[in-house]
């Protein structure tokens, strides 16, 4: 398996720590970030803005990612446009449909229309990444977050589905990239390379385990025989 540097997929670290945002930074894998507001909770934030703008000042020449928070579409578009003017690689992120299954439709039309780089988030089907394309028009730079990940925990393969976004986007949106979003393990990492997929999201127990890519399999049972071993003699257990 060849190095992930030679990959075409772009990995973005997915998280709210501000360490380890700003360490990941050095990393030359690492293309952009994302975060969410659970995922800021998680991480003990308390002020989002300043959180935001600290990570902004510190990273100017990767793209990130910020959502709104708000319900209602006219605060939702006021947090929009002020997330917007943080940086020139501020992306924002806006979900699908409110908590009332409202569609965002006509916001995303607004913000695109305006210029502002938009990351279409939680989408798990292919009419919802449809009906976006639709409203996204010929505006700047944009993502779609489909959330591969929750699809598969329903039981479905989200394989076929992301390989339908990539054609898609090829054919009639060439300026958006498709975002694999939640990946579960390294193994969607493959999975969203070998169908073209732009973008893989990966959080840090995931970017812990990269370094297992391409590894020996034997060895790999080896160490587990080992690790198994060593838990034992530790915790002292007798018969």
């Amino acid at each position: 398996m060849k190095p992930l540097a030679e990959w075409n997929i772009k990995l973005f670290a997915d998280g709210a720590n501000r360490d380890e945002i700003l360490a990941l930074y050095r990393n030359p894998l690492i293309q952009g970030f994302t975060t969410n507001p659970t995922l800021m909770r998680k991480a003990g934030v308390r002020d989002y803005q300043e959180f935001a703008r600290q990570i902004v000042a510190e990273i100017a020449d990767r793209p990130i990612s910020f959502e709104v928070f708000a319900d209602g579409f006219p605060e939702m578009e006021r947090q929009a446009r002020k997330i917007a003017a943080w940086g020139e690689n501020v992306y924002v992120k806006v979900p699908v449909t409110n908590t009332k299954s409202e569609p965002s439709l006509p916001l995303i039309r607004r913000l695109s229309r305006s210029g502002i780089k938009l990351n279409v988030t939680a989408m798990t089907t292919l009419c919802q990444v449809q009906e976006v394309l639709g409203v996204l028009g010929d505006g700047p730079a944009a993502y779609v977050s489909v959330f591969a990940g929750r699809v598969a925990d329903t039981g479905i393969d989200p394989v076929p589905l992301m390989a339908e976004v990539v054609t898609l986007l090829r054919r009639e949106a060439p300026q958006v990239e498709l975002v694999w979003a939640s990946p579960r393990e390294v193994l969607n990492i493959v999975q969203a390379e070998s169908i073209g997929c732009h973008i893989i999201t990966a959080t840090s127990d995931i970017l812990k385990k990269i370094e297992l890519l391409g590894r020996d399999l034997t060895e790999y049972s080896l160490d587990t025989v080992k690790m198994f071993h060593r838990d034992a003699t530790q915790a002292g257990f007798k018969l």
